[in-house]
């Protein structure tokens, strides 16, 4: 279905794989293409609870949009945009979208892993913005994130000399939320989203689009998270919840 991308469905994990190995997993815009197809099928497929975006190989989550088609003549607010709009589809998205960072995740790739609602990183992971020393600043919403997760002089400090930042100081910085060996990232990953798939998916996809607004200065967030609570009110899964609690029991939630 997909020629950039390895895509798998098991116990509602979707998991889908950058396949560019011989570029380190670059962001082309078929790739691009290929994400954003591939989050209309997340949304579509009421089989896929949670998602994991990771790369190819060892080597390289992401290493960096890829550079070739920046001298395409290509309009550079065309690209930003359409980067940007689908960062925001996997930002935005009702199911957990977890980054497990295997390696280089640098300018496109950054940003990739920023858009998803968390990362797990293996202890190669190495992040970074290096977009100066092209004479340009990230594109798909990189400068925004990096500061909602970091803070201003962290994010300015990376942003403005292009360097990278190994995984424990990531883990410092709040950038990832664990570091674990390359070879229990997977592991890791699964075991958070089992975690999540079993819990009510309407609260789930609830929770996301509250904290969302947290960001978004359109919305006033609290307001959002009052109508959010009352439209789970009105759920089956939260009577279901609330019995299996009051009954001492492991409720068993439909999405309903």
């Amino acid at each position: 279905m997909y020629s950039t991308l390895l895509t798998t469905l098991d116990n509602h994990i979707f998991t889908i794989t950058i396949n560019r190995p011989d570029k380190l997993n670059a962001l082309n815009q078929q790739v691009m293409d290929e994400l954003s197809n591939a989050m209309d099928e997340v949304e579509n497929n009421a089989e896929i609870r949670s998602v994991i975006i990771t790369g190819s190989g060892h080597k390289s989550f992401v290493a960096g949009a890829d550079i070739s088609e920046f001298l395409e003549g290509k309009e550079g607010a065309v690209l930003s945009k359409k980067g940007q709009d689908i960062f925001f589809k996997i930002e935005n998205s009702s199911k957990p979208v977890v980054a497990a960072v295997n390696g280089f995740a640098l300018g496109g790739g950054c940003e990739l892993a920023m858009a998803c609602h968390f990362r797990v990183a293996a202890d190669n992971a190495k992040f970074g913005q290096p977009e100066v020393n092209l004479g340009l600043i990230p594109g798909y919403g990189g400068t925004q994130r990096l500061t909602q997760l970091t803070g201003k002089g962290r994010a300015l400090e990376l942003l403005l000399t292009g360097n990278m930042i190994d995984a424990n100081t990531a883990l410092q910085y709040g950038l990832v939320n664990h570091v674990v060996a390359l070879e229990d990232l997977l592991k890791k990953t699964i075991s958070i989203l089992e975690v999540i798939n079993i819990k009510a998916p309407v609260a789930i996809a609830k929770c996301i689009y509250a904290v969302n607004t947290v960001f978004d200065s359109s919305k006033n967030g609290y307001n959002e998270e009052a109508k959010s609570f009352n439209e789970c009110f009105k759920t089956e899964d939260m009577k279901e919840g609330t019995t299996a609690f009051i009954e001492k029991r492991k409720a068993n939630f439909k999405g309903k």
